[in-house]
């Protein structure tokens, strides 16, 4: 018999869709959408069901799709089925084969409940993806919200077999007799997902075996510490912003005096697309000289003496590339530019790199084209030379100088023209501790990066 009461109130109470609602059901074949699927018919509510063939298993794939089809026939229910090339898709994207699969299906998912006109898109995650999804999380590194893992409703897709555990599904498959297909990829550890599940879960049952029901309630507190930041985050920025006409201005003197102050203010900053690692470096340049920059996908801040003023930036201001201080390097104007470290102070006489004292520069450090105005002292020189006066007397062609990279520090200064000549300011002397070395490279070599 199937729970189908406790199937209709976890969906009553987390209100995933109203009892008129459509629902399209993502089905795979696999034991977990098999009970979906048919806990979805037993309660009567209207739904479709959407298969997604990745042809990544040969055989088993095509078989897995009539499966599903088969199911959706004996059902009587409208059935949407799509063929995916994921690892031509994983290659162009320079993404991971599970990754292209995740963006794909959802990409699809999302198209077919608006041309269908169905009222939300149901996924099968049981408890134990739950539990998986918060270690995954937390090796990975997270933030509250990696915490909570997986959500009963996040926008329009829907989890309603959240009350229930893989132990709890195989049961109910094997005692109702249900007929479903096996994923081959799921018995092996070839996945980050699959070796948690196969090699780590296993162990902590033995230490605590109701971890189900632990996490269970783990996860609805994470659930609850998010919602308190969240509304601390909300009184702050009633508090902190101060809008005026060319952007938001923000206390300085506030922003030092917050607790946690990381935290803090990258939950104020996120809003503007601010990573963690800008806060970082962010953070790390209050204080000192102001004017300097940072910019996100979409906003610009300046550090000015009292206040961080954010400002949504003209895109033809819009800067090339960034570098961070974790990072390895950048990739532009199918250049690239490698950084490296070193706390041996040396030097070598070559227009392809740069050799700069580490402790001058200001983070993030911006890669762009040239503008007008910039000027720069010349490596060897005391005095300042316009950046176009230097393209003249080195001849440089004007389709060059359209592409050649300008190294600019977080305070606005040049400290190299790419591959023609560094600024005297930030060359090597003997008081340099640390230092910095920046490689152009002009080939379409591939980028490491470090980025976090």
């Amino acid at each position: 018999m199937l729970p189908l009461q406790s199937f209709i109130d976890f969906i009553s109470q987390n209100n995933l869709f109203t009892p008129q609602g459509r629902v399209l059901l993502a089905v795979s074949g696999g034991k977990d959408s098999v009970l979906m699927t048919h806990l979805f018919k037993l309660a009567g509510y209207e739904f479709g069901i959407a298969h997604c063939n990745f042809n990544l298993r040969a055989d088993e794939s095509q078989r897995d799709e009539s499966f599903v089809k088969m199911l959706a026939a004996t059902l009587s229910v409208p059935f949407y089925v799509t063929h995916f090339k994921t690892k031509d898709y994983a290659a162009e994207h320079k993404v991971s084969t599970q990754m292209a699969a995740r963006i794909l299906r959802y990409e699809w998912f999302e198209e077919i409940r608006q041309i269908h006109n169905y009222d939300a898109i149901a996924l099968a995650q049981h408890q134990d993806d739950a539990i998986e999804t918060v270690l995954l999380n937390l090796t990975r590194g997270t933030g509250i919200a990696g915490l909570h893992g997986i959500l009963p409703k996040r926008g329009k897709l829907i989890r309603p077999l959240l009350f229930m555990s893989r132990k709890d599904i195989d049961g109910l498959i094997d005692e109702n007799d249900l007929d479903f297909v096996e994923d081959s990829s799921n018995l092996t550890a070839n996945y980050a997902r699959n070796k948690i599940r196969l090699n780590v879960i296993p162990q902590l049952k033995e230490i605590n075996p109701n971890l189900e029901h632990t996490f269970e309630h783990n996860i609805q507190r994470f659930s609850d510490t998010e919602l308190v930041l969240q509304n601390v985050v909300a009184a702050l920025k009633q508090e902190l912003f101060i809008e005026k006409q060319h952007g938001i201005y923000i206390s300085i003197a506030k922003i030092n005096a917050l607790v946690p102050q990381k935290l803090l203010c990258f939950e104020l900053l996120r809003t503007f697309g601010f990573t963690e690692s800008i806060v970082s470096d962010l953070l790390h340049a209050l204080g000192k000289q102001s004017g300097t920059c940072f910019y996100s996908t979409t906003h610009r801040l300046i550090i000015d003496r009292e206040y961080l003023i954010v400002s949504v930036f003209n895109t033809e201001e819009t800067p090339i590339a960034f570098i961070h201080t974790h990072d390895a390097g950048v990739r532009t104007l199918q250049q690239e530019i490698l950084v490296t470290y070193s706390g041996t102070p040396f030097f070598e006489k070559t227009m392809a790199k740069a050799f700069v004292d580490a402790d001058l520069l200001i983070y993030p450090l911006i890669v762009r084209t040239r503008q007008d105005g910039d000027h720069f002292m010349p490596m060897g020189m005391s005095t300042f030379k316009k950046l176009s006066n230097f393209f003249i007397d080195e001849k440089v062609p004007l389709n060059e100088k359209e592409v050649t990279p300008i190294l600019i520090n977080g305070n606005g200064e040049v400290i190299w023209i790419a591959g023609l000549r560094q600024d005297n300011r930030y060359k090597v002397t003997s008081t340099t501790k640390k230092l910095a070395i920046f490689e152009l490279k002009k080939d379409m070599g591939t980028m490491q990066s470090k980025n976090k």
